[in-house]
């Protein structure tokens, strides 16, 4: 039986509290007492007076990595009234576009409890690999000391932060896809590459009339390209954003020059956000992924295809 398979539904409630969608926002759980209070720099000067705030509780400053463009920085705190601290180190730290302060309805966490959230928190981020975190040093193995039932029921808040998190734009506790660990370590291999052996995970492939070839796998949401797979070079029909993020992954070496003049080889796994995406940087070209993307071993089954068929056997 797969993960998918014993899924079930959350109810999350997203308050706004100006009415609008770019103001602060309050997001909970259904039968959970966390909270998270989310603003962006332009209402922080109201998520400060929010009465929430002078709980204990920890809090997340999230925004692009200045130093890498391909990652997000994250900086994680805790305190015992969360609203002095979290000024402070917004002062401190000029990254952030996201601020998001984690307390209770009931005012159930201690000071332990917090401790305990930073450093599990810390540790989750650190190990998910999808942020830079702006922390000058790991919280100390001290700040994990709590009864082992107090211990169970701070690991279950976390499961709840990780389901909420992601919905208010917050991926630094989100695992990196199966796929892309499995396939980490492969390096740069030949038309015949090896993928992950997991029988829920499709594969698809591009095999260009250029000689490009490319291998990618589906997972939780994310369009993986692994490594060794190639993608055209110097074609200069790549402009915007997308030419910016070509530009980047030449710069930060997941693109690197292949063994061909006119290609470039990742040379790590890549997420990307859809087929799309992952067609256009493989293709340096607009491209239409769900038609590009064809099933590993079925040379006319589109991605499109792929997926009709899932839906109507569904």
């Amino acid at each position: 039986m797969n993960a998918e398979s014993l899924a079930f539904g959350r109810t999350i409630q997203l308050f706004l509290v100006d009415g609008t969608p770019n103001g602060l926002m309050i997001a909970s759980l259904h039968g959970w007492t966390g909270s998270l209070s989310v603003s962006r720099q332009s209402t922080f000067d109201k998520l400060l007076k929010r009465a929430e705030l002078d709980r204990t509780g920890v809090y997340i400053l999230y925004g692009p990595d200045p130093e890498n463009p391909l990652k997000m920085r994250a900086y994680i705190g805790e305190a015992d009234s969360v609203k002095d601290r979290i000024a402070a180190s917004a002062g401190n730290h000029a990254f952030w576009e996201t601020a998001v302060a984690v307390t209770t309805s009931d005012d159930a966490l201690t000071k332990g409890h917090v401790r305990y959230l930073e450093a599990r928190l810390w540790e989750i981020a650190n190990e998910a690999g999808r942020v830079t975190l702006a922390n000058t040093q790991q919280p100390g193995a001290d700040k994990r000391r709590l009864p082992e039932a107090d211990k169970a029921n701070m690991e279950a808040f976390l499961a709840n932060l990780k389901t909420v998190l992601p919905v208010v734009g917050l991926d630094l506790l989100k695992p990196q896809p199966t796929a892309a660990i499995q396939a980490g370590h492969q390096g740069p291999v030949s038309q015949a590459m090896t993928v992950p052996a997991d029988g829920d995970l499709s594969c698809f492939e591009i095999r260009h009339k250029s000689g490009v070839v490319a291998d990618a796998v589906e997972e939780n949401g994310e369009f993986v390209v692994l490594a060794g797979s190639q993608t055209r070079r110097d074609t200069g029909h790549l402009l915007g954003n997308y030419g910016e993020l070509s530009e980047d992954l030449i710069r930060q070496g997941v693109l690197v020059p292949a063994d061909e003049a006119d290609r470039y080889t990742f040379a790590v796994p890549w997420s990307f956000r859809s087929p799309s995406a992952a067609a256009t940087i493989v293709l340096q070209r607009s491209a239409n992924g769900r038609k590009e993307w064809k099933l590993k071993g079925h040379a006319y089954l589109t991605y499109h295809d792929w997926q009709s068929q899932k839906s109507e056997s569904a």
